[in-house]
C-alpha cells in the first residue's frame, strides 16, 4: 500500500509537470469515449431496441408491392376474420384512425383516436399504468362498442394534469360521453394516438381497416409472405378495386421504415465516431510512446540503483491508468453533453414515437475499456523495451539518441500515418455531406413557401355524406379563412403540399394506347392553388370553379415536354383511371374514372417528388372530382402565418361549431425542414463535419507532439550541425523531411480508403467522396495543418544554441 501511494503521488507530480501532455491525452480520450457512447446510444434506441412491446420482433405490417410502389393492405371485416385463421398468425391487431373532437371547450380540439380491437392491449403485451386496457367485452360482435376509452400517457398529463384518480371519470368526444377505464403506460404510444376506443369490426365488406399481424414464434418474414400471397390474391378477386392488378405480398417489421429512411446515416455516423475514437486513442498512444522513450534514461538510472522491472512497470502502469481514468471519467460526462447536442439535430419524426434515447451502458463500458487498454499498453511499452536493452548501453548514450532510435521513429510514423489516413476519410465524408446539403439548399423549389401555412381539416364520419354537400362545405371553410385580415389567399390542397405532393398514379392520354405506362403525380387542388404558391401559368388557364366538379385538367411543363413535344398539349385530354369513389370516406364525381379531362393549361415545374429527385410529370385536377372526408387548406398571409392559427380556428368554428384542425398547423418552410430528406442531409452535414474537425484537431496535436519530442531528443545533433555551419533552413528541411514520409503515406492511404468506402458513404450523402475537388481540398487542408504543426517545433530547432546543445552531450 505504501508503494502504491508513492506511485500515485509521483504520477500526479509527473502529470501536473506536463500540463500540455496531460490535457491533450485527457481531451483525446474524453472526446473519443463521449462521442462513441452518445452516437451508439442513438443507434441502439432508434434501430436496435425502439419498441417496449415484448412481442415487437414478431409484429409485422402487411403491404402489397406493385411496380415498385408499396402500399398498406387494408382488409375489410370478413377478410380480417380469414387472416386470423392462418396457421402462421397468432393474432391480428386491427385498428382504424378516428379524427375525434374534444368538445365542451371554447374551441374544439383535435384528438387523434385509434379504434383498436378489444384484445389489442393483450396482444401488444403492455399493461396500462392505471386501470385496465380494452377487453373483448367492450366490443361484442353484432353490438355497438361500449363507450369506454383508454387515455395515452401524454394526453392524461395534458388534459388531466396526471390526476391518479382519473379512472371512472367521463371524457366528452364528438359530444358523446366516454368512461375512462385506463391510462396507457408512458411508452405505449401505438400509432401516436391520444385515446384508444373499442373497434367495431363489422361484416360489411365496405369499411377497411389497418392491420398488424402478430406472427407465431419461429415464423420468418419469407414464410409469412409465402403463406399470405394466395389469400391476398383471393381477396383481390373478391374486391378488385382494393388491390393493384399484379402485386407481391410483403410483410415488414415495425421499424423497417426507420431503418430505410435514416438507418444508413446513423450506421455511417457510428463508423465515423469509431474512427474518432481510434484517432483519439492513437493520439494517446503517440504521446505515451514519445514521453516514454524520452524517459528511458531516467528508467535506466532507476534500474541501475536497484529498482526492479516490476517496480518500474508498476510506476508506469499507475501513471497510465491515472491518465486513462481521468480521460474516461471526463468521457462519461462528455457523452451526456454530446447526446444532448445530437438530440437537437435529430429529425423530429425520424423514429418511432416510442423511442427513448439515453446513454447505453454496455457501449460506455466498452469505450472506457478501450481507453484503459490503450493507456496500459502504450504506457508500459517503454518499460517492456527497457527490459530488452542493456542498461549500460542506455547509460553510456544520451537519452536523445535512444529516444530517436529507428524503431521509435518507425512506430511514431506508423501511428501518425494512420491518424492522417483516418482524418482524411472523415474530411472527405464531411465535404461530401456539406456539398450535398448545400446543393439541396440552393435547388430552386419552383414555388414560394414563405408566409404560407397548411391547415388540416379533420374528417368527421358521416358528415356531408353527399358529393355536392361536401364540395360546398369545403368551399365555405376556404372562403371563411380567406376573409381574415392579413390573409391574401387560401386554396384547397388534398395531399398536394410540395415538395413531396400528390400521388404517383397511372394516367392515359387520348389517342395513345391505354396500356402505355404513363405515370405521373396527380394533384387535387382548388383554382387558387397556383396563385397561393406563386406557381406561374405558362400557357392557357387554370380552373375557376371551386365546387361544381369541372371536368378539366392542368399539366406541368415536364409532362408537356415529354408527351407533347410539338407544344400542342392544350386541347388534348387525359384520363385518370385511379381516381376512386369510396363512400363514405371518398366521394367522387359521377363516372369520373372513365371521363376524359381536356387539358386547359400548363404551369411551370416545381418540386413534387422530394428535394433530391427529378421533377416528375404532374396532372392537376379540381379537388371536387374526388374528395376525402378531410382536406387541407393552404393559407398565404402578410404576417407570420402561425400567428393567425387561433383566428383560423375561430373562422372554422363559425362555419361548424365542431370543426377542428387536424394535427399541428405548420408553415411550408417547416414542411420542408421537417422533411426526411432535409433532416437526413442536415444531420449528416453537421455531425460528420463536427467529427471531421475534431479528428483534424487531434491529428494536428498528435503530429505536433511527435515533432516536438523529436526536436527535443535531437537537440545535441542540431547543435553540432549548427556548430559545423548548418543554417536555419537546413534544420527546417531536416524536421520537415522527418515527417514527410508519415504524412505522405497517411494521405495516400486516406485517399485509397475514401475511394474504397465511397459506395458505403453514398448511402447517406448524394455527393461522392470520389469527387477530386473534395479529395484535393482535404489533402490541402491536411497538408496545411501538418505544416503548421511542424513549423513551431522546427523554428524551435533553429533557435538552438550550439554551446547549450554540446553541454547537453
Amino acid at each position: 500500500m505504501h508503494s502504491l501511494l508513492q506511485d500515485l503521488r509521483y504520477s500526479l507530480r509527473q502529470l501536473t509537470k506536463s500540463p500540455g501532455f496531460t490535457l491533450t491525452a485527457v481531451i483525446s480520450l474524453a472526446l473519443g469515449i463521449g462521442a462513441t457512447t452518445a452516437v451508439f446510444s442513438v443507434i441502439y434506441a432508434a434501430l436496435l431496441n425502439p419498441y417496449p412491446y415484448p412481442t415487437a420482433n414478431r409484429i409485422v405490417r402487411l403491404e402489397v408491392t406493385s411496380k415498385g410502389d408499396s402500399t398498406w393492405a387494408s382488409p375489410n371485416g370478413p377478410e380480417v376474420q380469414q387472416l386470423r385463421q392462418l396457421s402462421i398468425i397468432e393474432s391480428v391487431v386491427a385498428m382504424d384512425y378516428y379524427a375525434m373532437t374534444l368538445t365542451g371547450h371554447e374551441l374544439p380540439e383535435n384528438v387523434n383516436g385509434i379504434g383498436l380491437v378489444s384484445d389489442g392491449f393483450n396482444d401488444l403485451g403492455m399493461p396500462p399504468l392505471l386501470g385496465r386496457g380494452l377487453l373483448p367485452s367492450d366490443a361484442i360482435d353484432g353490438q355497438d362498442p361500449q363507450p369506454v376509452v383508454v387515455l395515452s400517457y401524454k394526453f392524461w398529463q395534458k388534459q388531466f394534469f396526471a390526476n391518479p384518480d382519473v379512472v371512472g371519470h367521463t371524457l366528452q368526444l364528438d359530444r358523446k360521453n366516454y368512461q375512462i377505464v385506463g391510462v396507457a403506460a408512458p411508452r405505449f404510444i401505438w400509432y401516436s394516438a391520444d385515446v384508444y376506443v373499442p373497434l367495431k369490426l363489422t361484416q360489411d365488406p365496405g369499411p377497411t381497416y389497418i392491420v398488424d399481424l402478430l406472427l407465431k414464434p419461429g415464423v420468418t418474414h419469407q414464410a409469412a409472405d409465402a403463406a399470405l400471397q394466395p389469400l391476398m390474391e383471393q381477396f383481390s378477386r373478391d374486391m378488385p378495386k382494393h388491390f393493384p392488378e399484379q402485386f407481391q405480398v410483403r410483410v415488414k417489421g415495425l421499424n423497417e421504415w426507420v431503418i430505410k429512411r435514416i438507418g444508413g446515416t446513423l450506421y455511417v455516423m457510428f463508423g465515423a465516431v469509431m474512427l474518432l475514437l481510434v484517432i483519439g486513442c492513437g493520439n494517446v498512444s503517440i504521446l505515451l510512446l514519445a514521453r516514454g522513450t524520452a524517459r528511458q534514461h531516467e528508467l535506466a538510472v532507476r534500474a541501475a540503483v536497484g529498482a526492479g522491472r516490476g517496480r518500474i512497470m508498476g510506476q508506469l502502469l499507475t501513471e497510465s491508468l491515472m491518465l486513462a481514468v481521468v480521460g474516461a471519467t471526463l468521457g462519461v460526462l462528455t457523452s451526456y453533453g454530446i447526446l444532448a447536442g445530437i438530440r437537437l439535430l435529430l429529425p423530429p419524426y425520424a423514429f418511432a414515437p416510442e423511442v427513448v434515447i439515453r446513454i447505453n451502458l454496455p457501449v460506455l463500458f466498452f469505450s472506457v475499456a478501450v481507453a484503459l487498454g490503450t493507456g496500459v499498453l502504450f504506457g508500459l511499452w517503454p518499460a517492456l523495451q527497457l527490459s530488452q536493452t542493456e542498461i549500460g548501453q542506455i547509460m553510456q548514450s544520451s537519452t536523445r539518441r535512444v529516444a530517436g532510435s529507428v524503431q521509435g521513429r518507425r512506430t511514431h510514423n506508423v501511428l501518425i500515418a494512420g491518424q492522417i489516413a483516418l482524418t482524411l476519410v472523415l474530411l472527405a465524408g464531411a465535404g461530401s455531406a456539406v456539398k450535398s446539403f448545400t446543393r439541396m439548399l440552393h435547388r430552386p423549389l419552383g414555388y414560394d413557401p414563405h408566409n404560407v401555412m397548411s391547415v388540416g381539416i379533420a374528417p368527421h364520419d358521416n358528415a356531408h355524406a353527399t358529393w355536392a354537400a361536401r364540395g360546398i362545405y369545403f368551399e365555405q371553410l376556404r372562403a371563411k379563412i380567406a376573409e381574415l385580415p392579413g390573409v391574401t389567399g387560401a386554396a384547397i390542397s388534398i395531399f398536394a403540399n410540395p415538395p413531396r405532393s400528390g400521388s404517383n398514379e397511372r394516367f392515359e392520354i387520348l389517342g395513345r394506347p391505354a396500356d402505355e405506362q404513363q405515370m405521373g403525380y396527380i394533384h387535387q387542388v382548388g383554382p387558387e392553388y397556383f396563385a397561393v404558391l406563386r406557381i406561374p401559368v405558362l400557357q392557357g388557364r387554370v380552373t375557376t370553379e371551386n365546387h361544381d366538379g369541372a371536368h378539366v385538367a392542368v399539366i406541368n411543363r415536364t409532362l408537356a415536354r415529354r408527351y407533347f413535344p410539338n407544344g400542342d398539349a392544350i386541347g388534348h385530354s387525359v384520363k385518370l383511371p385511379a381516381i376512386e369513389d369510396h363512400p363514405p370516406e371518398i366521394l367522387a364525381a359521377p363516372h369520373i374514372a372513365d371521363s376524359w379531362l381536356p387539358i386547359v393549361g400548363i404551369v411551370d415545374d416545381f418540386l413534387d417528388d422530394g428535394l433530391r429527385n427529378p421533377i416528375q410529370p404532374a396532372v392537376f385536377v379540381p379537388y371536387t372530382l374526388s374528395m376525402y372526408s378531410g382536406t387541407q387548406i393552404l393559407v398565404r398571409t402578410i404576417v407570420p402565418p402561425l400567428t393567425l392559427v387561433h383566428a383560423v380556428r375561430a373562422q372554422l368554428v363559425a362555419v361548424n361549431p365542431d370543426q377542428q384542425t387536424w394535427g399541428d398547423v405548420e408553415d411550408l418552410d417547416s414542411w420542408i425542414t421537417n422533411g426526411p430528406e432535409w433532416q437526413q442531409e442536415h444531420l449528416a452535414a453537421w455531425i460528420f463535419g463536427i467529427f471531421a474537425w475534431l479528428a483534424l484537431a487531434l491529428a494536428a496535436v498528435g503530429l505536433y507532439s511527435v515533432v516536438s519530442y523529436t526536436v527535443a531528443q535531437r537537440t545535441n545533433e542540431f547543435g553540432i550541425r549548427m556548430a559545423l555551419g548548418a543554417q536555419g533552413w537546413d534544420l527546417l528541411r531536416i524536421v520537415f523531411a522527418s515527417t514527410l514520409t508519415s504524412v505522405g503515406a497517411g494521405i495516400i492511404a486516406g485517399v485509397a480508403l475514401s475511394v474504397a468506402l465511397s459506395t458505403i458513404l453514398a448511402k447517406w450523402a448524394e455527393g461522392s467522396v470520389r469527387d477530386p475537388v473534395i479529395l484535393l481540398a482535404g489533402v490541402l487542408l491536411l497538408g496545411l495543418v501538418a505544416g503548421v504543426a511542424c513549423v513551431i517545433p522546427a523554428r524551435r530547432a533553429c533557435d538552438v544554441d550550439p554551446m547549450t546543445a554540446l553541454r547537453c552531450e
